[in-house]
């Protein structure tokens, strides 16, 4: 056997089954028994960081069989499909409640995955006028909660079958209705077509099971018979990204036990591949490139301003790896409220959401079981987040609402640009057709055009949250937000004291928003939010309070018998070239025969001069018996010193000298640095 050949050919033919998934009539179905194939035709790439990323729908497409009787009952002729995979299913719970009615279910694990027979409402040409993709959307269950559970199987959702001719074939074609009518067949009449899935719970959290699905053959020959299983989320994280970007694979098997027998070809699928969705960077203050060390700010220099931040310290770019990535909540203008078209099964809409069913014939959407949450429907979009940590005391903190484009906010009726929103918090509701709201507590204000609110640090931790409105998924986006500052510097009392802050920047909500944690996000869920993602970032330092300084070298002091030094430090920060006054102490650190303790000054104000004690400027007061030399470390700029050696009463030695000004410190006047040193 060539063996070569053989695989060739499988996969050629899995390639045409994936093409003709989503089709109901074929007039080259083959004649002979009922049996099914398994196939996802558009395997999608998920992000590594999600926990609640949507995988491909796989398709059954399934041909063969004979007439069934009209009238037949569907009770005892279903199966139950099961789909695993090698990660765990985080689709969101729907809490439906079973009683003791059906003591055996699993009370709380329907899902809002779901088996869609024959693609209602996908309007796809079709036999027989107003069935299969032309049927409205009839969720089994609806009006009864226990039936989503266990399908049209006994005590479920009833389901009959009838006969209709194919307007295409002029055969006979089998449809599903809702009672045992033997004549008129109304489309008004058709039978549940959409199914909840229920996960498999903490015994089997990668499994969903669809129980109790009808099987009935299309027809004698010519058509197809198609079930669809959607909104299947699964924890990418876990599975990882690979060494080699979108080359991890998410595995599903599907599987068919129960009380019908249906032979399954290529149950083992590739439901979609995993890389890092995301990329960061922390860049200049004026957005030009990657920063490429962090901004120092001294502490002695307030902002200009007290009404307005003092300048950009750095602009965050979040930039996506894959053009679909990023996603809006819904395919919706904007990417809020609930689309009514999103609702048609097969169609790629690249948003958070999936399949949201609505039922043309009630004209509503098909609301969860129990009211507990919208089949489908994501709460938001694709959140994006910047964690400030070790904010200095005093240092305010703010962030532009908006991305920012060549300079300028992106507006959010530029349909052209892709557009974010900051919103209240990672885990805030949309609402309804309406954009996310922004903080309007505490500072807001704007800057060189740029709409801007205040963050609020807690313990020295403040956070910023923008959630993606509209995005191109034809392209990788960068998204840009800018960051300010503003503080009163006060080197007296050490504020803002000096160290360096952090920024972590990562998709939102994650497993460090305190909503949720690894293992509880990366599992199925009734309570929690969608979509969830893993914490994967790293700490960025993006500015440093550095404290003022001036160091001074005093090369000779002594005080031992028979001599002594007078010293003296000036606080030259009074001038008339408009440099900032400032004030604090000065360390003494003395080095030689003798050494005392290190020694602070008092605080020495500007336009100020200090000595050892009042009215005597002698070493001898604070380093007695010494004799050597000493660095004066002052924490406010342009200090400078004087030292004056002699023998008692300067009867036969008196020498005078300036203190050297060590270039060590951040000494400058009116933006100039200090350059005099001696």
């Amino acid at each position: 056997m060539n063996f070569r050949r053989w695989i060739t050919a499988l996969a050629v033919l899995a390639l045409f089954a994936g093409f003709a998934s989503a089709q109901i009539a074929n007039s080259n179905a083959s004649q002979g028994p009922f049996q099914c194939s398994a196939s996802v035709a558009v395997p999608p790439v998920l992000r590594a960081e999600g926990l609640t990323d949507l995988v491909g729908d796989i398709v059954l497409t399934c041909t063969g069989g004979g007439i069934v009787g009209a009238g037949t009952p569907l009770a005892s002729n279903t199966a139950n499909i099961t789909v695993s995979f090698n990660t765990n299913v985080t689709s969101r719970l729907l809490s439906a409640a079973y009683g003791t009615t059906f003591p055996t279910l699993q009370a709380g694990n329907t899902n809002e995955a779901l088996l869609l027979i024959d693609e209602p409402g996908s309007s796809d040409p079709y036999m027989v006028p107003g069935w299969g993709p032309n049927a409205p959307q009839v969720l089994c269950g609806s009006g009864n909660l226990p039936y989503s559970a266990i399908g049209a199987g006994l005590g479920g959702c009833p389901e009959y079958v009838e006969q209709l001719t194919s307007t295409v074939t002029g055969m006979p074609v089998n449809v599903m209705t809702g009672s045992a009518v033997a004549s008129p067949v109304s489309p008004a009449n058709v039978g549940a077509n959409v199914f909840s899935g229920v996960w498999g719970g903490s015994s089997a959290p990668n499994q969903v099971t669809f129980f109790g699905i009808p099987i009935m053959p299309p027809t004698s020959a010519g058509s197809e018979r198609v079930y669809r299983i959607t909104n299947i989320r699964i924890n990418a994280n876990t599975l990882g990204g690979g060494l080699y970007a979108g080359t991890s694979q998410v595995y599903a098997y599907v599987s068919i036990s129960g009380p019908t027998s249906v032979p399954l070809n290529n149950p083992n699928l590739i439901a979609g591949s995993i890389q890092a969705g995301l990329s960061t960077s922390v860049r200049k203050n004026d957005n030009s490139g990657g920063l490429s060390a962090p901004n120092n700010q001294l502490q002695c220099n307030s902002t200009s301003s007290t009404s307005a931040p003092g300048g950009a310290l750095a602009y965050l770019r979040f930039s996506e790896n894959f053009g679909s990535a990023f996603k809006t909540r819904t395919s919706a203008a904007g990417g809020v409220g609930i689309p009514t078209t999103q609702n048609i099964p097969g169609t790629i809409y690249n948003s958070e959401s999936g399949l949201i069913p609505y039922s043309t014939a009630a004209g509503a959407l098909i609301q969860g079981l129990n009211n507990s949450g919208q089949v489908g429907l994501a709460d938001y979009g694709t959140r994006l987040k910047a964690v400030f940590n070790g904010l200095p005391t005093g240092v305010r903190i703010f962030v532009t609402t908006t991305n920012v484009n060549a300079g300028t906010v992106v507006a959010a009726t530029s349909a052209s640009v892709s557009f974010a929103q900051l919103v209240l918090s990672d885990t805030a509701s949309d609402g309804t057709g309406s954009l996310p709201a922004v903080p309007i507590t505490g500072y807001t204000a704007s800057s060189g055009g740029l709409p801007y609110a205040e963050i609020i640090p807690v313990s020295g931790t403040a956070s910023a949250t923008w959630e993606v409105l509209t995005t191109n998924p034809a392209i990788n986006e960068n998204f840009d937000f800018g960051v300010y500052f503003l503080y009163s510097a006060s080197p007296a009392t050490n504020t803002p004291p000096p160290g360096a802050a952090t920024v972590n920047l990562s998709f939102a909500p994650n497993t460090n928003s305190g909503a949720f944690t690894a293992t509880t996000g990366g599992t199925a869920s009734n309570s929690l939010t969608i979509p969830r993602f893993a914490d994967t970032s790293t700490a960025v330092t993006t500015f440093t309070i550095i404290q003022c300084t001036t160091s001074l070298l005093f090369p000779f002091v002594t005080s031992q018998v028979g001599f002594d030094t007078g010293l003296a430090i000036m606080n030259t920060t009074t001038d008339p070239f408009g440099t900032k006054p400032q004030s604090g102490i000065c360390t003494l650190n003395f080095y030689g025969q003798n050494a005392p303790a290190a020694y602070p000054t008092a605080i020495i104000g500007s336009g100020n001069s200090w000595t050892p004690t009042t009215g005597a400027w002698m070493a001898s007061v604070i380093a007695p018996n010494f004799e050597g030399y000493m660095i004066a470390v002052c924490n406010f700029q342009l200090a400078h010193g004087y030292s004056f050696v002699s023998d008692l009463g300067a009867q036969k030695l008196a020498h005078g000298s300036l203190a050297l000004v060590l270039p060590t410190g951040t000494g400058s006047r009116s933006a100039n640095p200090e350059t005099l040193m001696h």
